[in-house]
Parts: C-alpha cells; sequence; structure tokens
C-alpha cells in the first residue's frame, strides 16, 4: 500500500510523525466507455479552449479568475500559503464522537507513525480510546485544506476527513410541514424501531446490485439472454399509518 501524505499529528507541544494512506476503496465495477460500432476505448483529451487543440500535461498550469483575467499559481504558491499545514495535522480540539453529524464525513485514511513517534502516536491512541473523544484538526492535501476527526479503531488511529460548515446547504429552502403525530402511532413507531435494532456490524451490509451486475456481466460473455426482473408488486396496506405500522410489527415477528 503506497502512502499518499506525509507529515505529523501535532498533539500539543509533541508532534507524530506519521504516514497516511487510504482506508477506501471502490466497490463499482469498472466499466469502460467504447464506441458501440467497433468496441473501441473513449479516450479523454485535454482540449484547449481556443485552438481545439490538445494540450500536453507539462503545459497545463492552474489559475484562478480574477478581474476578468487569470493569475496564475505555481507548486511554491500553495506551499507558501499556510507551509505548517502542508506538513502538520494540528489537533486543535476534543470532541465527543457522537457529536460529529453523519453528513461531515468525507473519506478516512489509515495513519501509520514512523519509528521515533511510535511511543507518542501510542500514547495518543490510548487516550483517545480511554477518553472516548476524538480530536478536531486541519490540514492540507492536494492543494486545500481540510477538516478532520482523528479516531482509534482498534490499535491504529485514523484521520477522517469531514466537510467545512460553509460546505453544507442550508436545508431552510426546503418547506417541509410537521403534521401531528398521534400518541398511538409514535409508540407503535418506537415498538417497530427496538424490534429491528440489533449491534451494527458492518460486514451484513454488502454491494449486492455490484454482485448481481457481474452475474449478469458473465453470462452475456457466455452468449446468454438476460432475463429483466420485475418488479413484485407489493400488496396494498391501508392508508392508514397507525394500520400501516402494526403491519409492519407483523410482519416483522412472522
Amino acid at each position: 500500500m503506497k502512502s499518499i501524505w506525509k507529515g505529523a499529528i501535532g498533539f500539543g507541544l509533541v508532534n507524530i510523525p506519521v504516514k497516511l494512506y487510504s482506508a477506501v476503496q471502490n466497490s463499482n465495477l469498472d466499466l469502460d466507455m467504447l464506441d458501440s460500432k467497433d468496441m473501441s476505448k473513449i479516450k479523454y483529451q485535454r482540449i484547449s479552449e481556443r485552438s481545439g487543440k490538445e494540450v500536453p500535461f507539462d503545459r497545463i498550469v492552474k489559475g484562478f479568475m480574477l478581474n476578468e483575467s487569470y493569475v496564475v499559481l505555481e507548486d511554491e504558491d500553495f506551499e507558501s500559503a499556510m507551509p505548517e499545514k502542508n506538513k502538520l495535522i494540528e489537533l486543535e480540539n476534543f470532541v465527543d464522537i457522537s457529536a460529529v453529524n453523519p453528513i461531515y464525513y468525507e473519506t478516512s485514511y489509515y495513519t501509520q507513525p514512523e519509528p521515533q513517534g511510535k511511543k507518542a502516536y501510542a500514547l495518543l491512541l490510548k487516550a483517545l480510546q480511554k477518553s472516548k473523544k476524538a480530536g478536531i484538526a486541519r490540514f492540507v492535501l492536494r492543494s486545500s485544506e481540510h477538516l478532520c476527526v482523528i479516531h482509534p479503531l482498534g490499535n491504529m488511529l485514523v484521520v477522517t476527513r469531514i466537510r467545512f460548515d460553509e460546505e453544507i446547504r442550508s436545508p431552510k429552502e426546503l418547506e417541509i410541514d410537521a403534521p401531528t403525530v398521534k400518541p398511538k402511532e409514535l409508540e407503535v413507531g418506537m415498538a417497530l424501531i427496538k424490534q429491528y435494532s440489533s449491534d451494527f456490524d458492518i460486514s451484513a451490509f454488502k454491494d449486492e446490485y455490484s454482485k448481481e451486475l457481474m452475474k449478469i456481466i458473465r453470462a452475456k460473455a457466455k452468449g446468454k439472454k438476460t432475463v429483466v426482473k420485475k418488479m413484485r408488486p407489493e400488496k396494498r396496506v391501508s392508508d392508514d399509518l397507525y394500520e400501516q405500522l402494526m403491519q409492519s410489527l407483523n410482519k416483522k415477528g412472522a
């Protein structure tokens, strides 16, 4: 596994040298774009808007439009913006992990301590485990600043990138009426939640869609015709919410 970032976690006056590794991978099937005429791959080209010709990669630069003209940024410009955050994940405070709403989560990275930082790494890990807290920090990755939480997973610290508050759209533009819920409806709703409650086991959830799609791909490769599955029509239940909840309880019980 190749590291994607190398720097340190700042814990007070202690710097813990670490490497970051991607903790996630795509479970979707890798589908290619093809020309249906001859099954050749479709290529993407970097075309100049002005000349209409392809631009070599070594001539491509990044720029920001300011006052109707572009300001070109070099690698050193990104590093100069906040040099300390290019190599440091600075812990700013500690919170209960449950206080971070899932809407903020993006992606996660495993951390691996360098030999000289193993003891400090173990200390931070144990302290987070015992306090049941997560650290909030900021760092720069690929020319952008990211907010993150640092939390324990087994014997490892995980850095999970989270969105800044300004990246979350306000729900105020969506008008949602809140009809009155009758006490008996709430009681049955709570009973239904209790009936379906269990310990969270991520291994119980698989990417079933990709698995079924792979079956179709293998069948087509053997020249077999794809059988289109039809959704089974659901039996009409009562329009009464209470009756629907009661039927749901009975269905689970059965």
